[in-house]
């Protein structure tokens, strides 16, 4: 486990007191069930802004705390454990790096300081298909003296529906597949030639798939952007990670308290040495997979020069922990856990989206090795 500062303690207890007291597993349900289009509680956002989470990535000249991509993680690692669905990923994480690493200073004061305020949800649109292959971009852009005409369709946008900056990843050059070509476009969620789709999904978060007609936008900074699409989606990759290890931390402590608790046969179910077994693979999978998640969060603090590998390795092993957690959670808790009434499908189904988003556990494996040169 990573050495916290001060700072971080203090951040992180009071995340954990937060969404304890606002933003518990029945807020989730509260969302999904009275079919919130935003897939976001709006409220809980403007508290989680005011509390300092949506700055945490930015500067503090920018209206910002600037305290780093690990700071985030634990945050999101005790929204994580509560299900809370929130822009923390689309916004304070993804496409606030996104603006970091690649817009013009211009920019950067144009959005950063609304976004640190909570005023403006902003997302980044990357994918064109139903699986993760930033290479791929195919959507077409027409660069014009700084202006960016966009033409094609974006897929499984976070946040899609609802955002107000919509960071699209554009080809205007080459082809698909060429690492070449690509620019990062800064597009207003009210332009003309826009249409939005929301999504319907499993776990019940803000997904949108996005059509651009002739949609016109800003290209950030110089223009040439697969660089820092490939370093923004590292850092989203770490950060949702974090997410994840939250969400398996808390699947793991309920059936562990379970297992304590239910009694069969005459004697507490934990006490059955199969089911120890399993609880044991679980506990040793879960620390294995916090330090990869925290050695990515650091090391992009860091600035080192193994983020692409650290933060490939912790989606890898995060996303087979949340399945394998998800799973027994379920299966543990027998009868009960296959219902509604019982927040472990809660748990199974946002796994299976978690796992997903900015490349499954395949993908991020074959990435590692041919990071490593296999």
């Amino acid at each position: 486990m990573a050495v916290l500062n001060e700072e971080q303690t203090m951040i992180r207890d009071g995340a954990k007191s937060w969404v304890s007291e606002k933003s518990p597993v029945t807020a989730f349900r509260k969302v999904r069930d009275s079919g919130n289009a935003d897939g976001f509680d709006r409220a809980a956002w403007k508290e989680m802004a005011e509390m300092g989470w949506a700055g945490i990535l930015i500067p503090e000249d920018l209206g910002g705390t600037g305290l780093g991509y690990l700071t985030l993680g634990l945050v999101l690692e005790e929204t994580g454990r509560t299900l809370t669905a929130s822009p923390l990923i689309s916004t304070a994480l993804t496409a606030t790096t996104a603006l970091l690493l690649g817009a013009s200073d211009a920019q950067k004061k144009k959005y950063l300081p609304q976004i640190a305020e909570g005023k403006l949800i902003a997302t980044l649109a990357v994918d064109e298909g139903p699986h993760h292959h930033p290479e791929k971009i195919a959507l077409a852009g027409t660069a014009s003296g700084g202006k960016v005409k966009l033409n094609g369709r974006k897929t499984w946008v976070l946040d899609g529906g609802t955002a107000d900056l919509i960071i699209v990843a554009a080809r205007t050059s080459g082809k698909p597949g060429d690492k070449s070509g690509i620019t990062l476009v800064a597009v207003d969620g009210k332009a003309s030639g826009l249409t939005r789709e929301k999504l319907k999904t499993v776990d019940s978060r803000g997904y949108a798939n996005l059509t651009f007609k002739d949609v016109e936008g800003e290209a950030l900074g110089s223009g040439e952007g697969y660089g820092i699409l490939d370093a923004t989606l590292d850092r989203a990759r770490a950060g949702l990670a974090a997410e994840m290890l939250g969400h398996a931390a808390q699947s793991f402590d309920v059936t562990l308290e379970y297992l304590k608790t239910r009694e069969q046969f005459g004697q507490k179910i934990g006490s059955f040495q199969a089911l120890q077994h399993r609880a044991a693979k679980m506990f040793t999978d879960l620390e294995l997979a916090r330090s990869c998640v925290e050695g990515a969060l650091a090391a992009i603090d860091k600035d080192a020069n193994d983020v692409a590998q650290l933060a490939s390795l912790a989606k890898a092993k995060v996303g087979d922990l949340v399945h394998l957690v998800s799973n027994e959670m379920v299966q543990m808790h027998g009868g009960i856990g296959m219902t509604d009434a019982h927040d472990a499908g809660l748990y199974l189904k946002r796994a299976r989206a978690q796992e997903a988003t900015f490349g499954g556990s395949s993908y991020h494996r074959d990435r590692y090795a041919t990071l490593l040169g296999y």
